[in-house]
C-alpha cells in the first residue's frame, strides 16, 4: 500500500471519512456514468440522489471510512495517481477554519477561541468540534470547510480542540438581500379617449403573475435562465405602467426561492431584466 492509502486507512479507523486528491489538490473527476451528475448524485449531497458508484466520484461525497472501499480495485488507480489525502470535516463532526495568510491568522487570534491548529503552506487550519455549513471567502483569506466540503489532511496538528463557537457560525450568515425596487412609471393611455391602462384590471394582471409563477415552478433544468426570462417577460408586459406592486414581485421571488434560487440570484436577475429593458 502507498503511504497515502495507509494514512487514509488510519484516519478511517478513527471515523474520519477520507478520499484521495490528484495533482493540484483536487478530487478525481467523475466517471462517465456520474459526469455532470447524470446519476442523480449521492444521498448525502445537496441534490440527493441514488448514486452508489464504486469509484471515487462526486468529490467530498466520495469520502468514506469503509476500508473495503478505500482498498477496492475501483479506487486503486486513484491511489496510484494520488498526490494527497483529503477528509470530509462535516462527516467527522468537525469544522475547519481555513486561514490563507498571515492577516487572516492575526484576525483569528484576536477574534476566535484557541483550538487545535494545523500549519498549511500559506497559513493555518483551525479545527473545531461540531459541523456547520461550508462557505468560501467569509472574510478576506478565510474559508469555512465542514459539511459538503473537503480539507487536505496535513497532520493532526497541535492544541486542544475546542467546541465550535457561535462566532464561527456567524461568519456564514449573510445579511438579507434588499427588497427589489420596482420603478414606477407614469401610466400609458390605451387610446385617444384617455382610457385606463388595461393592466390595472386585476384579473388580467393576476393571471399574468400566476402564469409566471407556473413557468418557474415547472422548470426542470436551467432554473437560473428560466427565472431571468420570466422576470424579463413580466417586466416587458407590466414594467412601464406602474401596475406591479411589492406583493406581485414577492410572489415571483417566492416561486424562484422555492426552486432553490438564492435571494441574491433573484435580485440579480430582476436588476438585469430592468437594465435590459432600460427601466
Amino acid at each position: 500500500m502507498s503511504a497515502l492509502l495507509t494514512t487514509a486507512l488510519d484516519l478511517a479507523g478513527r471515523t474520519v471519512p477520507t478520499l484521495p486528491l490528484r495533482a493540484g489538490k483536487l478530487p478525481f473527476g467523475n466517471c462517465s456514468t456520474c459526469r455532470d451528475n447524470a446519476c442523480g448524485g449521492r444521498p448525502v449531497m445537496l441534490a440527493a440522489g441514488p448514486c452508489a458508484c464504486p469509484r471515487v466520484c462526486h468529490g467530498w461525497a466520495a469520502a468514506t471510512t469503509d476500508p473495503t472501499t478505500l482498498t477496492s480495485p475501483a479506487w486503486a488507480r486513484a491511489w496510484g495517481q494520488a498526490q494527497a489525502v483529503a477528509y470530509h470535516p462535516g462527516g467527522a463532526g468537525l469544522t475547519v477554519v481555513d486561514l490563507d495568510n498571515t492577516d487572516a491568522i492575526t484576525w483569528a487570534r484576536r477574534h476566535l477561541p484557541a483550538t487545535r491548529t494545523v500549519p498549511t503552506s500559506r497559513g493555518e487550519h483551525w479545527i473545531y468540534r461540531g459541523a456547520m455549513q461550508s462557505a468560501n471567502a467569509v472574510r478576506p483569506g478565510v474559508d469555512i470547510k465542514s459539511t459538503m466540503s473537503y480539507a487536505r489532511w496535513l497532520g493532526p496538528g497541535a492544541g486542544t480542540m475546542a467546541a465550535l463557537p457561535d462566532v464561527v457560525r456567524a461568519l456564514v450568515v449573510k445579511a438579507p438581500a434588499p427588497a427589489p425596487v420596482v420603478r414606477s412609471v407614469v401610466g400609458v393611455s390605451m387610446g385617444a379617449g384617455g382610457g385606463v391602462c388595461r393592466h390595472r384590471t386585476p384579473v388580467y394582471l393576476d393571471r399574468g403573475i400566476a402564469m409566471a409563477e407556473q413557468q418557474i415552478t415547472e422548470a426542470t433544468s436551467g432554473v437560473h435562465a428560466v427565472v431571468y426570462r420570466t422576470f424579463l417577460a413580466v417586466l416587458s408586459a407590466h414594467g412601464q405602467c406602474g401596475c406591479l406592486t411589492d406583493v406581485h414581485v414577492g410572489r415571483l421571488f417566492a416561486a424562484a426561492l422555492a426552486k432553490g434560487e438564492s435571494a441574491r440570484h433573484c435580485t440579480d436577475a430582476w436588476t438585469n431584466a430592468l437594465t435590459r429593458l432600460g427601466l
